[in-house]
């Protein structure tokens, strides 16, 4: 299934995400303070929601999620931030660009999985697609 080491790499990116929006939450400044950091812990929630749901995904189909930090930073294509002090427009920037890029690989795993009729994936990264383009959506609201 060539969808799978694509399903490793956005496991990777679930995992980093998780730890770089704590960055951003943690560390955002600026007048819409509360907005931002609420709105990167429901964010982070949702990672981790999708990490645990694609780890569990792979395992239902006799394949071996990556487990290790070392992996995921290896095989992410979602980098980490050295930061750590942000303003509101650099969070909302931050986020914007890594949801699109997570949008992206979803639906790439998405349409992978689809010519292989792998439906259980497909419902799953459909989903996942719809839940950023949401949060695009909220994003772009904000930063109008």
């Amino acid at each position: 299934m060539s969808h799978i080491k694509k399903m490793n790499e956005y496991l990777s990116n679930l995992a980093v995400l998780n730890v770089k929006l704590h960055n951003l939450h943690w560390n955002v400044v600026g007048k819409q303070f509360v907005q931002v950091h609420e709105f990167t812990e429901s964010l982070y929630d949702d990672m981790f929601e999708k990490y645990d749901e694609v780890a569990e995904s792979l395992k239902m189909k006799g394949e071996k999620p990556l487990v290790r930090i070392n992996d995921y930073l290896e095989n992410a294509s979602i980098k980490e931030s050295d930061k750590d002090k942000f303003s509101v427009d650099e969070v909302l920037d931050i986020v914007k660009t890594d949801l699109q890029a997570m949008k992206n690989l979803a639906t790439e795993i998405r349409n992978a999985a689809d010519k292989e009729d792998d439906f259980e994936v497909v419902a799953i990264f459909e989903d996942h697609v719809a839940g950023y383009s949401k949060n695009l959506w909220f994003i772009n609201s904000m930063l109008s």
